[in-house]
């Protein structure tokens, strides 16, 4: 036997050295201790005061040992349930799950191709087609609801997220009262608060205003969140050279600074709460201002804050399968296998974004499809070389021996649907085989696979007595929300 020696069981990959990543934390701890941030929500201005910040109006300093006795509270692992209580998702270390993004407001007609707003229905059948999707592993919305009350859309988009797919849901809700009817819809799916707290279903969306800003709606919901044990997102969404420094280790510092302060309110709120560092950090392109998602820096920085998750023992929300091109064209595939595998690399925990064109204004359901597939080729790339006596294969060389063929051999009978991925939309047939099959491109064959799921795929409905529940707190948010229209006119 060989002593002392060290197997890669996945391939390897960092962007920052441990050095790097606490040179950037320790500039983190500066901006929190000198610079401060402001807070627009009053119950977490009395918790940091209560705890020994130094608070004056909304701006507050935060100094290191507060951070540090908070980091020691966060959990390094969430697990989260799917719709039938299965622990489907174990968000810790280098384990990746990648799933769409939200709220785009535009997609690209499935039928027509043409470019229109969201409508509810959409958002049912986004659902029903990640659901089809072996590779994708959970559900953002991908749109944003257009046809239904605007102060009640959070309500009626998670409902239609709940009933179209079993796969654990990653949800953003309007304000902490959109939060609460969502989390007393799960209550009746999973049966009650205590089986809920658990096994959660669904994970919250929430961000903080870069630079340095903390809105009132977003600390209300990540108090709430912390309070009834809804696992919580905070990501910031730095633009370099707009929103931040231009330089990537400045935009580092100050999106590790912001993500902090998220943190230690949480942790205040309730120690142990379950909190995921997030990250979607890219360029403001100079020529058109817009905040790109195709870009190297996208997947660069995304990479770099998953080492510093890793470093700080918590689990990390990144970006993939998305583009900046306006149709599923030769570009997005290109910027969506890009984001694909550099995620993967890196680690992340939950992989969002994927299906987002345009910068993300746009979700397309034949871009969800193509990156499922994209997704399947990066999962067996990062499975790297297994080295053992099978994968060896000395006895089978020496059995076939010079000129000999390894075709008809047990060993290739018994190995090669482990060694090889087989592409289910990916072409590689023949040249006269492909043009008498109509020589179909990969477009094609999406188009195709799309209007396949949305004609036959089916998941089971949910119980009567859930749906009638869930109606009946989406019509008391319609009522409410009629109100608040009301009152603006």
């Amino acid at each position: 036997m060989r002593t002392n020696r060290t197997d890669f069981a996945t391939t390897q990959f960092r962007v920052l050295s441990d050095d790097q990543i606490e040179t950037i934390f320790l500039g983190a701890l500066e901006v929190l201790e000198h610079t401060g941030t402001r807070i627009h929500e009053e119950q977490s201005l009395q918790l940091l005061a209560d705890a020994g910040a130094n608070v004056s109006g909304d701006l507050v300093h935060i100094g290191a040992g507060l951070v540090q006795e908070m980091l020691t509270k966060v959990p390094p692992r969430i697990a989260v349930g799917n719709r039938n209580g299965r622990r489907s998702m174990i968000l810790e270390s280098h384990r990746i799950h990648y799933g769409t993004g939200s709220d785009a407001p535009f997609i690209i007609d499935a039928e027509t191709g043409e470019r229109r707003q969201f409508t509810k229905k959409d958002i049912a059948d986004a659902a029903r087609v990640v659901d089809a999707c072996e590779n994708m592993d959970f559900f953002m919305s991908l749109g944003l609801m257009s046809d239904v009350p605007t102060y009640s859309y959070d309500r009626h988009q998670a409902a239609a997220m709940m009933r179209n797919t079993v796969k654990p849901l990653v949800l953003t809700a309007m304000s902490r009262h959109g939060l609460s009817d969502i989390l007393e819809m799960y209550y009746l799916l999973r049966g009650g608060r205590d089986a809920f707290e658990v096994n959660p279903g669904f994970i919250v969306y929430l961000e903080p205003v870069t630079p340095l800003l903390h809105s009132k709606a977003a600390l209300e919901k990540l108090i709430f969140s912390a309070e009834r044990r809804i696992p919580a997102i905070y990501t910031p969404g730095a633009s370099l050279g707009g929103t931040a420094p231009v330089t990537l280790a400045g935009a580092l510092v100050l999106s590790v600074a912001e993500f902090l302060v998220g943190m230690v309110i949480s942790q205040l709120a309730r120690p142990g709460a379950g909190l995921i560092m997030g990250g979607v950090v890219t360029s403001m392109d100079m020529h058109t201002t817009v905040f790109t998602y195709g870009s190297p820096e996208l997947h660069l920085m995304d990479a770099a804050l998953t080492d510093i998750a890793h470093w700080l023992k918590i689990p990390m929300f990144s970006a993939a399968g998305c583009s900046d091109s306006k149709v599923l064209d030769q570009q997005a595939a290109a910027e969506a296998a890009l984001s694909i595998m550099a995620s993967g690399l890196s680690g992340a925990n939950l992989i969002h974004d994927v299906g987002y064109l345009e910068s993300g204004l746009v979700g397309s359901f034949e871009m969800v499809v193509m990156s499922n597939e994209i997704i399947g080729q990066v999962k067996h790339f990062l499975g790297g070389v297994q080295v053992n006596e099978e994968t060896l294969a000395l006895d089978v060389i020496n059995e076939v021996g010079p000129g000999g063929n390894f075709l008809v051999h047990d060993h290739t009978a018994r190995n090669f649907r482990k060694a090889f991925w087989l592409p289910k939309l990916m072409d590689r047939n023949r040249y006269d085989p492909w043009k008498d099959a109509g020589a179909k491109t990969l477009g094609d064959r999406l188009r195709e696979r799309v209007d396949e799921i949305l004609a036959t795929h089916t998941v089971e409905p949910l119980p009567d007595d859930v749906n009638a529940g869930i109606d009946r707190i989406i019509a008391e948010a319609d009522e409410q929300a009629k109100a608040e229209e009301a009152s603006l006119v």
